[in-house]
């Protein structure tokens, strides 16, 4: 690999691999993992004993109008939402507990607000 040592992606990288180290899904408790881009937030539930995902979510398939989002605005009022559809989509499936899996990201802004949507609507991390 030719990259340099302190880059954002590679620092993000070490962070995502340490992580995924201490945090593993199963059928009964999945793992949450949060993937942020510039334009969105893809959210997915991960069985990693199966290796399958369980239910996911795009944000770019998300409404906001309408939606009781307090006082975020913008992306973090897109990863609220999106948040609190993911966790609805899986009470429908019975799952109630799952772990959170940052992948290296700091946890504030859309990743907090994904967070506190899906705790909202009724997931325990």
């Amino acid at each position: 690999m030719n990259k340099k040592l302190n880059t954002r992606q590679a620092n993000r990288e070490r962070r995502r691999v340490r992580v995924r180290a201490r945090v593993s899904g199963t059928a009964e408790c999945p793992r949450l993992n949060v993937f942020r881009s510039l334009t969105g937030v893809f959210l997915q539930l991960i069985d990693d004993e199966s290796g399958k995902t369980v239910a996911s979510i795009n944000s770019k398939k998300v409404v906001v109008k309408g939606q009781e989002v307090g006082e975020k605005k913008g992306k973090t009022a897109v990863s609220y939402v999106s948040g609190k559809l993911l966790a609805e989509k899986a009470l429908a499936l019975g799952i109630k507990k799952v772990v959170f899996d940052r992948a290296g990201y700091k946890y504030h802004g859309r990743l907090a607000a994904v967070a506190e949507g899906a705790r909202e609507a009724g997931l325990k991390f």
